[in-house]
């Protein structure tokens, strides 16, 4: 500002008091152009008041109208009914005939044999076979809650980066159209400029203007079109197909980024770690990996039911044979007979041995899986501190030297030109640095809280199943 009284004093006479009036005004409107970047970015006005949704309900509506939990919780109801029906007998089979009736007369009194036949059979299962099939199945039904709590934690991640991705378009938006004003002004400064002859101006410099003006416009649009993909992606997670609250065109987040807690903090920004003891620890009770754990304790009744394939299966049978009187209408005698079958597993090398070693196997293939999961976990958190930590620093630097230094070069290159010594290009390029500052500084602060989300996520910790009565009410309630 101290340039202003030497710039006006030295560069006019005083016959040229509308030419004073109109750099004046616009070295004055240049002046004031700071004033629109450190306003802030929260402030938009929409035509329509809408509720503000927030991160928090975001993530909630989501939980609650995911259509995947109901089919889990029914998936594990479903095995719990298994579970009873595999420790029940075999229904008994119930035979009725006629038998040795003669083939030359049909009749049911000729021969002594004749008699009509009313037999029950019954079979029993191998060894404990009954009893390893209800419990395998019971331990399978177990993995389904924890399923389901890294379900609602990875529904956290994505509808968060969802409304994130969102949030930081609208930010940019409001951001930039605060600021777009500033080069209408600057086409205004250079017009008066050129049009008065006063100056250094030319007329490129209006063309420049125009042209990152246009170039404005144009980010707006690709922002705009981010911004309605994130919120149609968004609206695919917070509409029931009963009936839809929200949808692309109603939503309306809020203006204040959230700051979402970092859960084991301490561990993360240690320096140095022991990853093979304190984090495997941590994941050990990821809900994901404790679902492992029941599938691996459900296969490895496999092997167990294999090994009941090399006892014997056992049946009992009773029949009652009603006979006729003779031909003298003398009584006879009727008949009951009862029975023992079983099998006698001989030839056991091809079919019990194969079927055991297979049962084996495919445990230890569902453990490997285990294995997979914590190096997926163990990966994940490596690469995603790494970035957090590298994402701090940058963070830092932008807020105690870039945008200081930024806004730092705009006014220079204001107070040059002012003073006919600058570029107005300088002008222009100075004040689009500082915007491209100012959304690049957005982007860092919302990408540190996606960054929260994923680690909060490698660090779930599971929780005690519920019981069948709150998994009714939920039901209720999401009906």
């Amino acid at each position: 500002m101290r340039a202003l009284p030497h710039y006006l004093q030295c560069k006019y006479t005083a016959t040229d008091k509308l030419t004073r009036l109109v750099m004046v005004s616009s070295r004055l409107l240049l002046m004031t152009v700071p004033l629109i970047f450190s306003s802030g970015v929260h402030a938009n006005s929409p035509k329509i008041k809408l509720k503000p949704l927030s991160l928090e309900q975001a993530v909630k509506q989501a939980q609650t109208l995911d259509p995947w939990l109901t089919g889990n919780i029914h998936q594990q109801q479903a095995l719990e009914a298994l579970s009873i029906a595999a420790n029940t007998l075999p229904d008994p089979k119930v035979s009725i005939g006629i038998a040795n009736i003669a083939a030359d007369s049909f009749s049911f009194s000729q021969e002594p044999m004749t008699q009509f036949q009313v037999g029950v059979s019954q079979l029993f299962p191998r060894g404990d076979t009954l009893a390893l099939m209800n419990q395998q199945l019971k331990t399978q039904s177990m993995q389904y809650p924890y399923l389901r709590q890294d379900r609602q934690a990875q529904v956290a991640v994505t509808v968060g980066t969802l409304w994130l991705n969102a949030y930081q378009m609208q930010q940019s938006i409001a951001l930039i159209e605060q600021n777009k004003s500033l080069f209408t002004q600057l086409i205004d400064v250079a017009e008066a400029r050129y049009s008065s002859t006063i100056g250094q101006a030319q007329q490129q410099d209006i063309v420049r203007a125009e042209l990152e003006l246009s170039r404005i416009d144009d980010k707006l649009v690709q922002f705009n079109q981010l911004k309605n993909s994130y919120l149609g992606q968004l609206d695919q997670w917070l509409t029931s197909t009963n009936a839809s609250e929200f949808n692309r065109q109603n939503i309306k987040l809020s203006s204040k980024l959230p700051e979402i807690e970092l859960q084991k903090k301490a561990l993360i920004m240690a320096p140095a770690h022991d990853a093979n003891t304190v984090l495997l620890g941590y994941f050990s009770e990821h809900p994901s990996v404790i679902a492992l754990d029941n599938k691996i304790k459900a296969t490895a009744f496999d092997k167990a039911l294999a090994k009941q394939k090399y006892q014997p299966e056992w049946g009992v049978s009773a029949s009652y044979g009603y006979r006729g009187d003779d031909a003298f209408n003398n009584s006879r005698a009727d008949l009951f007979s009862l029975g023992i079958t079983f099998d006698v597993p001989l030839f056991t090398e091809n079919k019990q041995d194969q079927e055991l070693k297979a049962a084996v196997s495919k445990t230890e293939a569902v453990k490997t899986e285990k294995q997979l999961r914590l190096r997926q976990l163990l990966g994940s958190f490596s690469a995603t501190k790494g970035r957090l930590l590298q994402l701090i620093k940058r963070k830092a630097l932008y807020q105690d030297k870039l945008l200081p230094q930024f806004h730092q070069q705009a006014d220079i290159a204001l107070n040059a030109y002012t003073n006919d010594t600058g570029d107005f290009g300088d002008i222009v390029r100075a004040r689009i640095d500082e915007l491209n500052a100012a959304t690049d500084f957005i982007a860092i602060t919302v990408e540190q809280q996606k960054l929260h989300l994923a680690l909060n996520y490698v660090f779930s910790q599971a929780q005690p199943p519920l019981s069948n009565r709150q998994i009714k009410s939920a039901q209720l309630r999401q009906e």
